[in-house]
């Protein structure tokens, strides 16, 4: 039998243990990485550790599972457990949906109004924002700034707040578009002004914890990096990039990036070896290469490089290793480009698609470019191997590809449509 000390080391050491599986439970930031939680995939990097992809896909492209009719708007797709959600509008309503992933039969909606009047949608209604998911709730933002906190199951609202009449958001003209964050027990939203550049909201009642920054928000979604063992929140924000800490909205650091109408749309991207932060944006906004450094409690930040050869639209930048691929251009011509992280040197230019969002899994990358057309595609420093492509939309694509496993899912502003890459 265990001795009376050693009971009390035998209870000590499980209390010690349940207390650290408790915080890393807590952690929502560990998704199954068979799922696609939130902008940006599993995390936030649009990689995922799929395999088993095709090296190439048969003459007029990969099979197709279902598709289906959708709604306008832009907002990325997101599963877990088998169901899709996503957002799009009906005339003056906008829509949250859950779906089959196997069928694509609706789950359920919920719908709430969504005025148009006083936007600028020029090329589009949105909804433009992605949802996000944490346990059993689903957090949602529209164009016109109502945050939703939705129930998984049957779409029933839980709480909500209207970001503008709450707390008179800075959103742009052309619709709210950045996507919700979650972290620990928290949803992090994007709001704008003195004081409130985000703010946490409890995900259980929707509660504010806590509000921080003074910047008016641009159009990225928000992010989380580590630097040198500390979380931090970086928001692309109007003329700034700023790091916040996620526990109580404090600024640590802050660097200038301005754009003709703050007009940063891209997700910028940190490499954790390097220690360096990619941001890019259009409108004459260029791209950055940030070196962040920790001296004590404050984040040192250096300017490593500027270049306005480097400009990220709307579609994402994809970091593999050292390099930065992504398509690079305002309105004109925007080829894809590889782009040393650490001195911003483009290896090279390449035209074989148009202005496209992409996925990276299996050592591949996956393509949508606007005018509809996938490409499966392999990248280097040395160049782009075009293997496969194939026309799936007939009209304006400019929503991020949604990769689970080998099934990928595809929208534009019409339909939804489910794909095989595997065997």
């Amino acid at each position: 039998m265990l001795s009376y000390v050693e009971r009390g080391v035998l209870f000590v050491s499980t209390v010690v243990m349940v207390l650290q599986l408790s915080t890393i439970t807590a952690r929502a930031a560990e998704p199954d990485a068979a799922d696609w939680p939130h902008w940006g995939g599993p995390e936030r990097s649009f990689k995922t550790d799929s395999t088993g992809l095709l090296d190439s896909w048969p003459e007029g492209g990969p099979p197709r599972l279902w598709s289906r009719p959708l709604g306008e708007g832009y907002s990325a797709i997101v599963e877990r457990g088998g169901v899709l959600y996503t957002l799009y509008r009906q005339e003056e309503r906008e829509i949250v949906i859950a779906l089959s992933a196997a069928t694509g039969e609706t789950q359920w909606e919920f719908g709430y109004d969504s005025p148009t009047e006083g936007y600028r949608f020029d090329r589009g209604a949105g909804p433009h924002a992605t949802p996000a998911i944490a346990g059993d709730r689903l957090f949602t933002v529209g164009s016109t700034t109502v945050l939703n906190a939705l129930s998984r199951a049957d779409g029933s609202r839980l709480w909500s707040h209207d970001l503008t009449a709450d707390f008179d958001s800075s959103f742009r003209h052309r619709g709210y578009a950045t996507s919700p964050l979650v972290y620990d027990d928290l949803v992090l939203v994007p709001v704008g002004g003195k004081g409130r550049t985000l703010v946490a909201f409890r995900q259980q009642d929707g509660s504010e914890v806590w509000r921080g920054g003074d910047e008016d928000i641009a159009y990225a979604s928000p992010t989380l990096i580590e630097v040198e063992g500390q979380e931090q929140l970086v928001a692309f924000v109007s003329d700034n990039i700023v790091g916040l800490d996620p526990e109580n909205g404090r600024q640590l650091w802050k660097h200038a990036h301005p754009t003709k109408s703050a007009f940063s749309i891209s997700t910028p991207l940190y490499s954790e070896e390097a220690g360096v932060l990619f941001l890019s944006s259009a409108y004459d906004g260029g791209g950055r290469g940030l070196k962040l450094h920790r001296d004590g409690v404050a984040t040192r930040v250096e300017e490593l490089w500027f270049s306005n050869q480097v400009r990220v639209h709307f579609g994402t930048a994809i970091l593999v290793g050292d390099t930065v691929y992504a398509a690079s251009g305002d309105f004109g011509p925007a080829p894809m480009a590889a782009v040393d992280l650490s001195s911003g040197e483009v290896l090279w230019r390449d035209r074989a698609f148009a202005k496209h969002s992409a996925v990276y899994a299996d050592g591949k990358l996956i393509l949508l470019d606007e005018d509809g057309v996938l490409g499966l595609a392999t990248v280097t420093r040395e160049g782009l191997e075009v293997l496969s492509r194939a026309q799936v939309f007939d009209s304006l694509a400019w929503t991020v590809p949604t990769l689970v496993g080998t099934r990928l899912y595809l929208r534009n502003r019409e339909e939804i449509v489910a794909l095989e890459l595997g065997e």
